[in-house]
C-alpha cells in the first residue's frame, strides 16, 4: 500500500530508533498527524501477561483528567422507577424490552451500556451480541450499578473501559489531536498509572513491555517504558 505525501513526512519524523519520553511524544505526536479531521490519539500497551490464564487479566476503568474529547452516547437498561434519574444525568437512551428487541435485531448505535443488576437477566442472552463489542454491562467496568446517574456522568466525564487482548494489549483512545500536548500527555500517564496499579501478582518479568502513542494513519511513536514505570 502506497503512502501519501503527508505520511512520508511524517514518517520522516519520527525516529524508530529512539524511544521517547511521554512529554516529547505528546507534542509529536500533534505535529506528525496527516488527517483533515480530529484524529483520535491512541495508546498501545504491552503487557508482560499471559491473558488465557484467569489470573493474568487486566480490566478496569480510568477517569481521564481531559476527557476523550469524544461524546460518547449512553444507553442505560432499568426498570421506570430509575429512567428519569438517567434522563436527567443525560443519558441518550433509556429503556428497557424496547431496546432489547432493537439490540437483538442488530442495532447497537451506542457507545456505553449501562445497567441495573435487577434487569440483568433479561441481558443475559444479548452476550452474544454485545460480548465482542466490548458493550456487555459489567460490575468490574461500573456499568452494573443502582446508581445509574453517577454511572452516566462518569461516562460522561471521561471515564473508559480498557481489557487486556489476547496478544497481550491494551488498546485504547486516551484523546484527540487538537488537545493541547499537556492534556495528551497527563491523560496518557493516567491510564498507564491505572495499568500498572492493576498489575497481577501472578506475571512474572517485565510488565510495561512495550508502549506506543498514535494518531489516526499516523505512525506510532515508541515510548520509554522505564520512564513510564517510575
Amino acid at each position: 500500500m502506497s503512502l501519501t505525501k503527508k505520511r512520508k513526512v511524517a514518517e520522516t519524523k519520527v525516529d524508530k530508533n529512539k524511544v521517547y519520553s511521554l512529554k516529547e511524544a505528546a507534542s509529536l505526536v500533534k505535529e506528525i498527524n496527516c488527517t483533515k479531521f480530529d484524529s483520535s490519539v491512541d495508546l498501545h500497551i504491552r503487557l508482560g501477561v499471559d491473558p488465557k490464564k484467569a489470573d493474568q487479566q487486566v480490566r478496569g476503568t480510568v477517569t481521564l483528567p481531559h476527557g476523550t474529547g469524544k461524546t460518547k452516547k449512553v444507553l442505560v437498561l432499568c426498570t421506570p422507577d430509575k429512567e428519569n434519574d438517567a434522563k436527567a444525568a443525560g443519558a441518550d437512551f433509556v429503556g428497557l424490552d424496547e431496546f432489547i428487541q432493537k439490540i437483538e435485531s442488530g442495532w447497537v448505535d451506542v457507545d456505553v451500556i449501562i445497567a441495573t443488576p435487577s434487569v440483568m437477566p433479561k441481558i443475559g442472552k444479548l452476550g452474544k451480541v454485545l460480548g465482542p463489542r466490548n458493550l456487555m454491562p459489567n460490575p468490574k467496568t461500573g456499568t452494573v450499578t443502582n446508581d445509574v446517574a453517577a454511572a452516566v456522568n462518569e461516562v460522561k466525564g471521561g471515564k473508559i473501559a480498557f481489557k487486556v487482548d489476547k496478544a497481550g494489549i491494551v488498546h485504547a483512545s486516551i484523546g484527540r489531536v487538537s488537545f493541547a500536548p499537556e492534556k495528551i500527555a497527563e491523560n496518557s500517564a493516567e491510564l498507564i498509572n491505572a495499568i500498572i496499579k492493576l498489575k497481577p501478582s501472578a506475571a512474572k518479568g517485565i510488565y510495561l513491555k512495550a508502549v506506543s502513542m498514535a494518531s489516526s494513519m499516523s505512525p506510532g511513536i515508541t515510548l520509554d517504558t522505564k520512564s513510564l514505570s517510575n
